[in-house]
């Protein structure tokens, strides 16, 4: 294919693209090539990279694919005729960010959006065709090129509003969306999913189709939290929100000292979150270790610093009562900044360094960032990966201690995670009723946390050199990965739920994990927008089309 042309955009070959100073014996700049390709903006922009360089019994990555660069919608539907006539396999860059596709993004033709990033702010949206049946009210739309880093910029720091999207800012909008979009503060603002108003999307045959409520209202339902592979969405618009004053953060890292304090601090937290964080203020996470350390890292909405201590002062000094039992390896720190500087980079470059990394390219402007933990997401090997949405009845006071038991035992096999904002339970009202109209598993709108345990090798320049997992670490952590969550699913209920985007890729009954009852409505809608299965996902709706053999 190399020499080809698709509707006059050339097929080149993506490899490597990534490999400036890989000769070089000095170790300075071998390091500085490093830093780059572990930035998460790197995956986007030099697509020899992907999110994941491989996966414990999956297929070993293949990066050199032939790319198309798509400047707009029409040079998307060019792409999917020219792959529908010559029976390609056609992957988008988006997918090839998601965790789920990463180490299968092997072609053999690859679609990139990353040019596509125009952002336009609306004061009075109306969905086409929608006149005279829905209330104009504030959006932004967003080409499928932007990452979430971009559309913060637009809609908070500069124009003083707040969109609902993912907590990963070097993500894209589009692959957020269709995985559901859970972010910081889920659990004030809802999903990003329920936010969407309308959506330009690229099907099968070729056609770009407006969707919405009142236009081709299936497909539309189906972007929201179905997963990708009903075709190539070009542009989303999502409804805007009045901003908080303020945002802020909540940190500590507490070691226990014997097992039997470690279960009485994950006891106490516990109980201390379901009376007191179980709310729309808070969101974060917090990870039990193996080590009997409680790190935690929330964050918070509405509240002032002031009003954020005066909630965690009690636990603080519950554990500063009892030093022979606890003690902060990393000590609280209680931080709010005005919610539209959150994401602002160049503010928090100027004047609070680290907690958001600018774009190391040389002459970017800031308008690319990631939070520190995204650089540790970048091409990692991936061993285990293990998620389940945790119901709020466990939070209820009869049901906490079977919780505790299960979040200690599983902790003495490997680090237990739990991400607040992955669950929305706790939610204003209004926002789970629009949670409900999506294509998400009904699970997540009565869960207050996702538990994730997961494990992977050190990132950077992996899939480059045609990194493989070490089989016998992979398969020891993976054991013990497995072995965690048997143990937090016996305070669970059966057939707990996941999200798509965080979620194991060899997990049985998937669809019914990640959709629950509206699998077979979205089988539907496959078949009538894409019957062929050209746009084939891994744990898609069209997921049993993929070899049955590993990976």
């Amino acid at each position: 294919m190399p020499g080809c042309t698709v509707g006059g955009i050339p097929i080149a070959v993506a490899w490597p693209q990534c490999s400036a100073g890989r000769s070089a014996t000095d170790v300075a700049a071998r390091r500085a090539v490093s830093a780059v390709e572990r930035d998460p903006g790197c995956v986007g922009d030099r697509h020899a990279l992907a999110q994941a360089s491989g996966r414990h019994q999956a297929r070993p990555p293949k990066p050199d694919v032939h790319i198309i660069t798509a400047g707009n919608a029409a040079d998307i539907a060019a792409a999917v005729d020219f792959a529908r006539r010559r029976n390609l396999c056609l992957m988008v860059d988006d997918d090839c960010r998601d965790d789920q596709d990463a180490a299968d993004a092997q072609g053999p033709l690859l679609l990139r959006l990353r040019r596509m990033d125009a952002i336009t702010l609306h004061d009075a949206f109306v969905g086409t065709g929608c006149a005279g049946t829905q209330m104009p009210q504030p959006a932004v739309s967003v080409e499928a090129g932007a990452l979430w880093a971009e559309v913060y910029r637009a809609v908070t720091t500069q124009a003083g509003r707040y969109v609902q999207g993912g907590d990963r800012i070097s993500a894209r909008v589009t692959g957020s969306i269709q995985s559901g979009g859970f972010g910081s503060f889920s659990k004030r603002y809802g999903l990003a999913a329920a936010g969407l108003l309308e959506a330009e999307i690229v099907i099968a045959d070729g056609g770009v189709c407006t969707v919405n409520a009142c236009r081709n209202p299936e497909l539309f339902w189906a972007l929201k939290g179905g997963g990708s592979g009903f075709g190539v969405v070009t542009r989303v618009t999502l409804r805007t929100h009045e901003l908080a004053d303020h945002f802020g953060n909540t940190g500590a890292r507490i070691k226990a000292a014997s097992a039997a304090a470690f279960h009485a601090l994950i006891g106490r937290f516990v109980d201390f979150y379901a009376e007191h964080l179980f709310n729309p203020h808070w969101g974060g996470s917090i990870r039990i270790g193996t080590d009997r350390t409680l790190a935690i890292s929330m964050v918070s909405q509405g509240l002032d610093n002031a009003q954020a201590q005066a909630t965690w002062q009690p636990f603080f000094d519950a554990v500063t009562g009892s030093p022979r039992d606890d003690a902060f390896v990393e000590p609280p720190r209680i931080r709010d900044r005005p919610a539209r500087r959150w994401w602002d980079a160049d503010h928090r470059a100027r004047y609070a360094p680290g907690p958001v990394h600018a774009d190391p390219h040389a002459g970017e402007p800031l308008r690319q960032a990631a939070w520190p933990d995204d650089g540790a997401q970048t091409d990692p090997c991936m061993h285990g990966f293990e998620s389940a949405w945790l119901p709020a009845a466990l939070l209820e006071e009869s049901s906490r201690r079977s919780l505790v038991e299960a979040l200690f035992a599983a902790s003495r096999y490997w680090e237990v995670q739990l991400h607040f904002g992955m669950g929305l339970a706790g939610a204003p009202a209004a926002e789970i009723a629009a949670a409900r109209d999506t294509a998400m598993n009904p699970a997540a709108l009565d869960a207050f946390a996702m538990a994730i345990i997961a494990a992977g090798r050190a990132p950077a320049q992996q899939s480059m050199q045609g990194h493989v997992c070490d089989p016998a670490l992979a398969r020891e952590q993976s054991v013990r990965i497995g072995m965690a969550m048997e143990e937090l699913c016996r305070a669970m209920p059966p057939r707990a739920g996941a999200c798509a985007s965080a979620c194991s890729r060899f997990r049985k009954g998937w669809q019914q994990s990640f959709w629950g009852p509206h699998s077979p409505r979205l089988a539907a809608v496959k078949r009538r927008y894409d019957p062929e299965c050209l746009f084939a996902v891994h744990c898609g709706v069209d997921g049993e089309g993929w070899s049955a053999g590993p990976g």
